[in-house]
């Protein structure tokens, strides 16, 4: 009997997609799925007998026999829910495999996992590879977005896989080898984060059309549809004119239907800790994850709504140059978005010893993922003009972008602001804008107020940086400063 080139363990939407995308692409697949009594009981045999019917499939209902029906060395890719999960699997597998073994997570694991995994795993002989994965219910079937990364040594085993299953633009594979250890499940979470921004930037242009402008979801839905045929063209504006054009059974608009409280799985917070770790300034995906935090309070919105008051909301001007200034402020703070995701993962670099090539991140996200979006080559030209550009508003195509934006974002914002509309991610952009281009910022009264009141010193313009001074600020203070450090 011909063994499966590959298994996949979990047959939830993800894990069954991909498992067909293996198989239309010529590979046998060998299936598992964890049994939960009462629950998922009979999951491999429903699957073989349906969308996989007929198909190169070897289904198995326990691990030994599921791992020995896969050709040597063997390559095993769990699809399963992060955290404790994956742990208890590779614990249960380790017994049944043999040295030069891969194991594959393509779950939406934090990527410290997966560093943890890897090192744990290689000691015992095997190879352990993190996996992003990107697109959703139709990019798993279609072809998603990939982004590997962990034991090197397995990603020539894999790699004829993933990059054939893999999304396509222009011929290329939207897959590419990330780097060691938790690199690949880094560059997901960054992702990730980028999304929760672009996301929450879309529901502000929304809510300024809906509530500001008075735009009826039809009027709204041909909007984005018009913007995506230009630079926002892109997969999140499209599918928002889609909803917003989409009717409910009564034929009013689906959307208006749906309770405004957001949910979220952990990637979009996890990038937040990890640029406070790193001391990164990710101010615009930090407000979109804080806004599902928001919303997620709906009765106290709903009490704080009657009990608060705020301006009267009114328009006053020309709706359709406004709405190019909407336009016009939602793809600049797209690309801020974009330039604090790209500094998150220089700094990560440094921090964790990868070899990040961030062109080749743009291209892998050229297609089949979430935020697949028209102007990623333009990443990759800025990297491709100078790869050690350190951060990508300076890049001549951005800069000119935030420049002749500036004038019309700052409208936009002030607008929402004088009516009570909250924009807190497209307002964080322009606030992390102007941050970045001011010179003299206020943080030296900042640093006297800290050596005031913890001696924590600071340094002075007239003399070497590098160099510590404290100051003795009221006659109770001692001489003794307290030891200079960043966090």
């Amino acid at each position: 009997m011909k063994k499966a080139d590959i298994g996949m363990i979990g047959l939830a939407v993800m894990g069954e997609n991909l498992s067909l995308n293996m198989e239309r692409n010529g590979y046998t697949v060998a299936v598992y799925n964890r049994t939960v009594p009462g629950i998922e009981e009979g999951v491999v045999d429903r699957f073989i007998k349906g969308r996989g019917n007929g198909k190169n499939f070897i289904g198995s209902t326990n691990l030994k026999e599921f791992v020995e029906s896969i050709e040597k060395p063997r390559k095993i890719m769990m699809m399963v829910k992060a955290g404790k999960p994956v742990d208890e699997l590779i614990e249960q597998l380790i017994p049944f495999l043999e040295k030069g073994d891969t194991l594959i997570d393509g779950g939406n694991t934090n990527f410290p996992d997966t560093t943890r995994r890897t090192i744990f795993l290689e000691e015992k002989g095997f190879y352990f590879i993190g996996s992003g994965v990107s697109g959703g219910e139709e990019g798993a079937l279609l072809g998603p977005s990939l982004m590997p990364g962990g034991s090197k040594k397995a990603w020539e085993g894999i790699k004829p896989i993933f990059q054939s299953i893999a999304a396509k633009v222009n011929g290329n594979p939207c897959c590419d080898w990330v780097g060691e250890n938790g690199a690949g499940h880094f560059v997901k979470m960054v992702h990730n984060g980028i999304e929760y921004g672009d996301m929450q930037l879309i529901c502000e242009a929304y809510q300024i059309m809906r509530d500001l402008l008075g735009l009826s979801a039809d009027e709204i839905a041909k909007v984005f549809a018009d913007w995506n045929k230009g630079e926002l063209d892109s997969y999140l504006i499209e599918i928002t004119s889609e909803i917003m054009a989409f009717k409910d059974t009564d034929g009013k608009p689906l959307v208006d239907k749906i309770v405004d409280t957001a949910g979220q799985k952990g990637t979009g917070k996890w990038t937040g800790i990890t640029a406070l770790d790193l001391g990164v300034p990710l101010t615009l995906i930090g407000e979109a994850v804080f806004a599902r935090c928001l919303s997620a309070i709906k009765d106290e919105r709903v009490i704080a709504s009657k009990l608060i008051p705020g301006p009267k909301v009114a328009f006053e001007g020309n709706k359709s140059v406004f709405l190019d200034n909407l336009k016009n402020a939602l793809y600049a703070s797209k690309l801020v978005s974009y330039a604090q995701g790209y500094l998150l993962m220089r700094e990560a670099a440094k921090e964790y010893n990868w070899n990040l090539n961030y062109g080749g991140i743009a291209m892998i996200w050229r297609g089949g993922c979430i935020i697949r979006s028209a102007f990623l080559s333009k990443i990759k030209e800025a990297f491709d003009k100078n790869p050690r550009i350190s951060n990508l508003l300076l890049d001549d195509y951005f800069k000119s972008v935030i420049i002749d934006a500036q004038d019309g974002w700052r409208k936009v914002v002030a607008t929402a602001i004088t009516n009570g509309i909250p924009l807190p991610a497209m307002a964080s952009a322009l606030n992390y804008l102007d941050g970045f281009r001011t010179e003299f910022l206020p943080a030296n009264l900042l640093q006297a107020q800290r050596d005031y009141f913890g001696a924590h010193t600071y340094e002075r313009f007239d003399q070497a940086r590098g160099k510590f001074f404290h100051t003795k600020w009221t006659e109770t203070g001692g001489n003794t400063a307290s030891s200079t450090y960043n966090v």
